[in-house]
């Protein structure tokens, strides 16, 4: 989806749609208050969000895949696999699958450990489980209280913060951020130069405070230097990556945003690829961009690969520490 713009600000229709705002937040209390979520065998990792949209899941969720294999644990991915039309349980498999099968998201899971996709996230547990996973890492579900977490995460883009801090459809959150909060175990406040956003709730004070990380491009994304670029994106903030593009110190020429998980189309490419030519530039776009390409059209375009880095790593392991014991093994 694309976060409206009136989300960002609280005005009147914000305000109008308030009412339908306590009736959604009033679904999911119900819904908590009526569940009896599974706990599985070994610990589960769910990094979740609190805005709709992207914040930065994945790119946190694979931080901690790579933190875990370093201490020799074997860890299973798990997500709902949201854009995709299969409903699982199913291992993700790139080499057979597309992200209209299983979305884009969890190829990108795949591609660092084992990963699967479940609309019910028990039994995409208990698959995981059965296939060795010894940890299992959520990408989203925090909302989700079928399966019991040991660690909840939640990522918070500081550019955007929590938008006007109203519950959908009133605002981009899906539950209000005092509930949220307070279900989680520690917060990550993704950072990436550009001005923070306002939020109204005090996270920088908040006990234990906040991991705070960034996003830092591939040695290879320096060769666009000094290049003329027009970027794309359909992810939850296109402008982050627009950012990141210009951070890289490429000339930036032109940018297109697309709703999050966009599939895209081979015109809708080919559209892009000759404006680009027609402006003497390299069409680019992120990763997750990438893997919902048309075959065809893959070729023709320079990915910007990421990796979020945490500001202070021992503080990442010292959270750790406290599901897997001391240290990697």
């Amino acid at each position: 989806m694309q976060a409206p713009e009136f989300w960002t600000r609280d005005g009147a229709l914000a305000r109008s749609l308030q009412p339908l705002a306590w009736l959604y937040g009033a679904a999911g209390r119900l819904r908590w208050a009526a569940s009896r979520p599974w706990r599985a065998g070994v610990p589960v990792i769910c990094v979740g969000n609190l805005v709709a949209g992207g914040a930065g899941k994945t790119p946190t969720a694979l931080a901690l895949g790579r933190a875990l294999t370093q201490r020799g644990i074997a860890l299973h991915f798990l997500s709902r696999g949201h854009g995709g039309r299969l409903t699982g349980p199913i291992r993700v498999d790139p080499d057979r699958h597309q992200a209209a099968d299983v979305g884009d998201e969890p190829l990108l899971l795949a591609a660092a450990a084992p990963a699967w996709i479940a609309r019910d996230r028990a039994a995409g547990a208990r698959a995981a489980i059965a296939a060795g996973a010894q940890a299992i890492i959520m990408d989203d579900g925090f909302q989700n209280p079928g399966l019991a977490k040991d660690l909840s995460l939640l990522v918070i883009d500081e550019a955007y913060g929590l938008g006007n801090g109203r519950v959908h459809p009133a605002g981009p959150l899906r539950e209000p951020a005092d509930v949220g909060l307070a279900r989680a175990d520690r917060v990550v406040l993704l950072r990436s130069g550009e001005a923070p956003a306002p939020i109204s709730v005090p996270i920088a004070t908040m006990t234990p405070p906040p991991l705070t990380a960034r996003l830092i491009p591939a040695d290879d994304a320096l060769a666009l230097r000094g290049r003329r670029v027009l970027a794309f994106a359909g992810i939850g903030r296109p402008q982050r990556f627009f950012h990141t593009v210009r951070e890289l110190g490429a000339e930036l020429v032109g940018q297109h945003g697309f709703p999050d998980h966009h599939p895209y189309r081979e015109d809708e490419i080919w559209r892009l690829v000759e404006l680009a030519g027609d402006l003497d530039a390299q069409a680019v776009t992120t990763a997750k961009d990438a893997v919902r390409l048309p075959p065809g059209a893959r070729d023709m375009v320079t990915v910007i690969n990421v990796a979020l880095a945490f500001d202070r790593p021992d503080d990442l392991d010292q959270m750790l520490d406290g599901v897997f014991g001391t240290g990697p093994q």
